[in-house]
């Protein structure tokens, strides 16, 4: 496991947000061009990270929160699943089920879209707007192993303000998690 404390250098609050058309764990395709909702939180994740699975109850309580509230919000796994067979598309499959979640959990298996949006580690986020511009990019909040002592809860923060039609106050975070596991053949 390698500790990322960083955020991406590849898009800027302001970029309009990389296309994509990827598998989803329940069978269905994502095409971000046909996501209406008016704000869209993309989270690069997996299933093997400790620091992924401490978010995961945070995450589908901010859904639960915003669902209603014209937030879509989209899980991708693009770790190398050769190397890491636990985050391999049946794996996270199994894991979406028994997590329960209530929004699509996307594979990256080419990892083109992990660079295009230059995620970094497990957990990542993207928020954008209704223009589909970037607002918030970076963590969760801010602590991973304690839920109960976040002092900064940067993702859900920027996503209640982009609800209520304002800027978000703090922009960009860094994002704290294992470091995506790219393919051998990316690094060289």
């Amino acid at each position: 496991m390698v500790l990322i404390n960083d955020n991406s250098k590849v898009l800027q609050v302001g970029d309009p947000m990389p296309h994509f058309t990827l598998p989803a764990t329940d069978e269905s395709t994502i095409d971000s061009k046909a996501l209406d909702a008016p704000v869209l939180a993309i989270v690069f994740t997996c299933n093997h990270c400790p620091y992924a699975q401490a978010y995961e109850d945070r995450l589908k309580a901010l859904y639960n929160e915003f669902a209603t509230k014209g937030v879509q919000f989209i899980l991708i796994c693009s770790n190398d699943a050769v190397n890491y067979p636990e985050d391999a598309f049946e794996e996270m499959k199994k894991r979406a089920m028994e997590q329960q979640y209530q929004f699509p959990y996307c594979q990256d298996e080419s990892q083109d879209i992990a660079r295009a949006y230059g995620a970094l580690c497990t957990p990542h986020t993207f928020v954008f707007d209704r223009e589909r511009r970037l607002q918030y990019k970076g963590q969760v909040d801010d602590n991973w192993k304690n839920p109960n002592a976040v002092k900064r809860a940067t993702l859900r923060d920027a996503i209640a303000a982009l609800v209520a039609g304002s800027e978000p106050a703090v922009k960009e975070a860094n994002a704290i998690g294992c470091s995506i596991k790219w393919k051998p053949s990316v690094l060289s």
